[in-house]
């Protein structure tokens, strides 16, 4: 594979929508989704009031790349060979010598060591983007709570009430009857939440079209909510920019299913009418199948393997599948190369705004846990009078390995020409090789620290 990847090569540019083309206010969204899995926990499954404060130095606790074990209560943060390398039971971490107890340098049981395993199952679940991360949170306080009630308990089994949560708070007719807490509080005052598309994002995406490319957008969210979005970081005219709107995606089945599993399906007034046999032509449709859109850019490109790259935020959801199972170039949006350099949130940011969840600022969530240290790499305690070694974590690996680059944010890139050369990820490169502007902090000071 070419060492360089360049937009102008591409026939097709696609976007994910939430934290990819849309970007949150992250310390009010965070205490928005917390908030709205809290109260359904405490109001409707009788769970612990406690969980519905959260002091700022809490959120400390959420760190991309974390598994949780549905059924022992512990978070773990797995090295690329699938080994333990931090762990906690609910937000208590776990001691060295716990640790060695509990997981004794060995692979974890529910690993695989395909790099495209997804640990997302009924023993287990992922955390890698800013929508699961104040779950993750959440859940770990539900275990502390119910091991301080039971005595110690071992096994837990609250995962079915977080699932309930996530049906009463976004399902599909959630938005349009507002009901739940999440959405009725977007509408009320998206402002607050979201932050409008920088001026420079849209004059790249006119650019990107008028150099004759095909522009997606492929979203998990509900066409309402998804129209609400664009439409306020974007403008009214936003669906002027995309020549395919896919909503209610529901990645990354969109990739690995069949044409039989996820056919497209038509809306009106944002319902979803009758499966279509295939897909004929450019507009706005809902579920659907990578299998299908191929199929019409093939006839929209008039080539038989159009080029298409893919901006996404998620490895599960976005990234892994739309490489694996559709062989696209990808493009990770990886918000902590923002706050990496030193440290502090992005400075470009706008002030945050007064509001209910006021008092002591929580940390954003895309700067460094405390507790869990970089999701990129960590140290194993050596022997006595040895150093502790530095290595990779699997999160670290799964960037490497299926991004062709990783950038903070749409914005980083949209004044450079479209011909500009990045330099891809690639195995026999380095691990700094795919980000652009620059590598993390970590990485880099690993990098010159072993090639000395």
């Amino acid at each position: 594979m070419a060492q360089h990847f360049s937009l102008v090569n591409c026939d097709v540019v696609g976007f994910d929508l939430d934290h990819t083309l849309c970007r949150y206010n992250l310390p009010e969204s965070a205490a928005l989704i917390y908030n709205s899995f809290a109260q359904f926990l405490v109001k409707e499954r009788g769970y612990d009031k406690e969980l519905l404060t959260v002091a700022p130095e809490d959120w400390d606790f959420c760190c991309k790349g974390l598994a949780l074990d549905l059924e022992g209560g512990n978070f773990i943060k797995l090295a690329d060979n699938g080994t333990v390398l931090r762990a906690s039971h609910g937000t208590k971490m776990m001691a060295p010598e716990a640790l060695a107890e509990e997981y004794g340098g060995k692979e974890w049981k529910h690993f695989t060591p395909d790099t495209g395993w997804s640990c997302r199952s009924g023993k287990c679940y992922f955390y890698d983007n800013y929508f699961d991360l104040p779950g993750a949170l959440l859940c770990a306080r539900v275990v502390d709570s119910l091991t301080k009630q039971n005595n110690g308990q071992k096994t837990f089994d609250f995962w079915k009430d977080i699932a309930a949560g996530i049906q009463h708070n976004y399902r599909m007719s959630a938005f349009k009857e507002n009901c739940g807490i999440y959405f009725p509080e977007v509408k009320r005052d998206p402002g607050r939440y979201l932050h409008s598309c920088p001026e420079s994002v849209k004059k790249w995406l006119r650019r990107l079209k008028n150099a004759g490319k095909i522009l997606l957008l492929i979203t998990s969210s509900h066409s309402d909510y998804c129209r609400l979005l664009c439409e306020h970081i974007l403008g009214n005219d936003f669906a002027d920019l995309f020549d395919i709107v896919i909503t209610n995606a529901l990645k990354p089945g969109f990739f690995s299913q069949s044409p039989s599993q996820r056919p497209f399906r038509t809306l009106e007034n944002d319902e979803e009418q009758e499966a279509l046999p295939s897909l004929d032509k450019p507009g706005w449709y809902s579920q659907g199948n990578a299998v299908h859109l191929n199929e019409l850019l093939k006839k929209m490109t008039g080539k038989p393997e159009p080029k298409v790259v893919y901006f996404g935020d998620s490895m599960h959801s976005d990234i892994f599948p739309a490489r694996h199972y559709s062989n696209w170039e990808t493009v990770l949006i990886l918000e902590e190369l923002r706050a990496d350099r030193d440290g502090k949130p992005d400075e470009s940011e706008p002030l945050e705004k007064k509001g209910k969840y006021e008092g002591p600022k929580a940390k954003p969530l895309n700067t460094l846990s405390k507790k869990w240290g970089s999701f990129l790499i960590d140290s194993i305690s050596g022997l006595e009078n040895t150093e502790d070694s530095l290595v990779y974590t699997w999160t670290c690996k799964r960037i490497s390995t299926y991004s062709t680059i990783a950038i903070p944010s749409i914005e980083t890139i949209a004044e450079l020409p479209l011909d500009y050369k990045f330099t891809r990820f690639s195995s026999n490169s380095s691990k700094t090789a795919g980000y652009y502007p620059n590598p993390p902090l970590v990485l880099s000071n690993n990098e010159t620290r072993t090639t000395k």
